[in-house]
């Protein structure tokens, strides 16, 4: 029996460096962002919207990723390594292709997409040059995604945190460059700030390849993939379309909630940007725990330990809930000093503010989420998270959002309101539905 010690010791291991990881590429966003503002609110409006739609793309390339990291904690659990080499080949594979297919869908049709969002004359320009440079590049992301993946899931998460800490480092001495012309080079602007996130990740995704090879796998036998294991690919695209498809409602529904904003002028859409950009270091840990708990789930379900998987399930739920929600209030009493760092427009000051009060009701759901659908998935439950998901983000946070924010006037508090309805309800589904242990049927290691 394992004892609960040592599932907890295996959660620090793991947990810790995703932690940082995640502060890292958090703080990557916040750099642009808090950089740009020194630009202009409109630089930072532009480049909000565009991410939007970059981030609704990267989420497709989840799909194999996403299979991935399932399959090969599964497979690691119940040592069948031959298994988890053929899973990492097809994702690196497939992923570099499809995100060739997306690098050229973002940098060509640019424009016909920005026009679907309703972009504004006055931010178009900014928006298109960031959009095209960022978007042709896609591929790099993707293959990165698959990588990190696969050396999470083989309990080697400190190796994605390193390279992410190099990426921001790179990323702050390239936007100081190219944003605002230093050390010689020609002051950019938005463009400045997408040259340098593109060089961030092709560094990235080199440094990426090389631990890959020298710490998990050293090579890909040709005999593994001869015949190829259509099998394994199969598995991996009913596990990733679904688990993709509840990422990909919310994000397209975000995208649908950005458009209502848009029609809510342009403060409004730059005060969502550093709104986001601030509330996402308050579940940093949330999501840390998430992800390696999530593994740890996968490796306890490989080897047929479904009670320390539920047991392990609680613990994490209960730190996540907590720390969210008390990070989200030290965040909402801070508002305003924040706010004052990042513009000197008074309506955007008082609309974060407030908005960052009405997140602390959000919080609470959120961290429940994110435990809930990664520790669904890992253990094999794959359809409930997406049917939830589904059904609630576009009922109550898009449906919501535009009747309390758009129709009724009350816009962009109203809007992070709807926002609180559609997490806490999905936060007592998915509470339920871990309580039953339905979810312990449900494993690929037969």
């Amino acid at each position: 029996m394992m004892r609960y010690g040592t599932l907890s010791r295996q959660l620090s291991r793991l947990a810790g460096p995703i932690l940082v990881e995640t502060f890292l590429i958090m703080a990557l966003g916040a750099v642009d962002t808090f950089m740009l503002s020194r630009h202009s609110d409109n630089s930072v409006a532009a480049v909000g919207l565009v991410n939007q739609l970059v981030n609704l793309v990267f989420i497709i390339f989840e799909v194999i990723s996403l299979g991935t990291s399932i399959l090969c904690s599964q497979y690691i659990g119940a040592k069948l390594h031959k298994r988890v080499i053929q899973v990492v080949g097809i994702s690196v594979v497939f992923n570099f292709f499809s995100g060739l297919l997306f690098s050229a869908l973002l940098y060509f049709k640019a424009d016909w997409l920005l026009g679907i969002m309703g972009v504004r004359p006055d931010i178009m320009p900014e928006a298109m040059a960031y959009m095209r440079i960022v978007g042709a590049f896609a591929f790099l992301q993707a293959v990165s995604l698959a990588i990190s993946a696969a050396l999470r899931s083989a309990d080697k998460a400190k190796y994605p945190m390193m390279v992410s800490a190099v990426a921001n480092l790179l990323n702050i001495v390239g936007n100081y460059a190219l944003i605002f012309g230093k050390f010689g080079l020609p002051a950019l602007g938005v463009r400045g700030a997408a040259i340098s996130t593109v060089i961030c990740r092709g560094v990235a995704l080199l440094l990426l390849f090389i631990i890959l090879f020298k710490k998990h796998i050293p090579k890909f036998p040709k005999e593994f993939f001869s015949p190829f294991p259509w099998y394994e690919l199969k598995k991996l695209l009913k596990i990733g379309i679904p688990s993709a498809g509840e990422q990909m409602s919310y994000s397209f529904s975000q995208v649908v909630i950005t458009y209502f904003i848009n029609m809510l002028g342009n403060e409004a859409l730059a005060t969502r940007t550093y709104c986001q950009n601030i509330v996402m270091f308050t579940y940093m840990l949330s999501i840390a725990l998430a992800q390696g708990g999530a593994i740890q789930i996968g490796h306890l379900v490989g080897m047929k330990k479904t009670h320390a998987a539920y047991t392990l399930g609680k613990r994490v739920l209960r730190i996540s809930v907590f720390t969210t929600v008390a990070l989200s209030l030290v965040t909402a009493i801070l508002g305003k000093p924040i706010f004052n760092m990042l513009t000197d427009n008074p309506e955007i000051i008082a609309m974060g503010t407030a908005v960052l009060w009405a997140d602390v009701l959000v919080e609470n759901g959120r961290a429940i989420n994110l435990f809930s659908v990664n520790a669904l998935r890992s253990s094999g439950d794959i359809y409930f998270p997406v049917t939830i998901g589904i059904i609630f983000c576009w009922t109550v946070s898009v449906g919501c959002s535009y009747l309390f924010g758009v129709a009724l006037g009350g816009g962009l508090v109203a809007l992070w309101c709807a926002l609180f309805l559609d997490e806490n309800i999905r936060g007592i589904i998915f509470i339920h539905r871990w309580k039953s242990k339905r979810w312990t049927t449900k494993g690929f290691v037969k």
